[in-house]
């Protein structure tokens, strides 16, 4: 079934709790979870809470990854929600997986933007393209 997006819904347990509590290592990686799935990244905003857990966004042109931590837990939450056909949410999850040393994980996938439901039809490309005459008439509303 095909679908504007993928997004992947994980929870990393008994992870590595330094890691999870260093907001410039989480910001590091992941931005590398974003290149690993072939993303091209826009923009990114973390933050650290105290007396500890870090929550942030890499922002990519195909969609966002996100993170919370709770370094007292050992766990993390992370959403991967990309779009495209070139982009594997799924890289970025295993990447995440093996930095954060997590000894257990639970992970959905779900289908954002369901052709079928939607009303695309199958054949349809992924991205639509805009005319040029919309482009130039866009334009000129500026």
């Amino acid at each position: 079934m095909k679908s504007l997006g993928r997004h992947i819904i994980a929870e990393y347990y008994d992870c590595d709790k330094r890691i999870l509590d260093d907001i410039d290592a989480i910001e590091f990686h992941m931005k590398q979870a974003a290149y690993e799935t072939g993303a091209t990244i826009v923009n990114s905003s973390f933050h650290r809470f105290l007396p500890y857990g870090v929550s942030g966004v890499v922002i990519v042109s195909e969609s966002h990854l996100t993170i919370h931590t709770w370094p007292e837990y050992g766990y993390a939450a992370v959403d991967l929600f990309t779009c495209g056909d070139h982009v594997d949410p799924w890289k970025a999850f295993a990447y995440l997986k093996k930095i954060f040393k997590s000894q257990r994980v639970h992970v959905v996938e779900h289908l954002r933007g369901k052709y079928d439901e939607v009303g695309i039809p199958e054949n349809a490309p992924h991205k639509a393209t805009v005319e040029e005459s919309k482009k130039k008439e866009y334009a000129q509303s500026f």
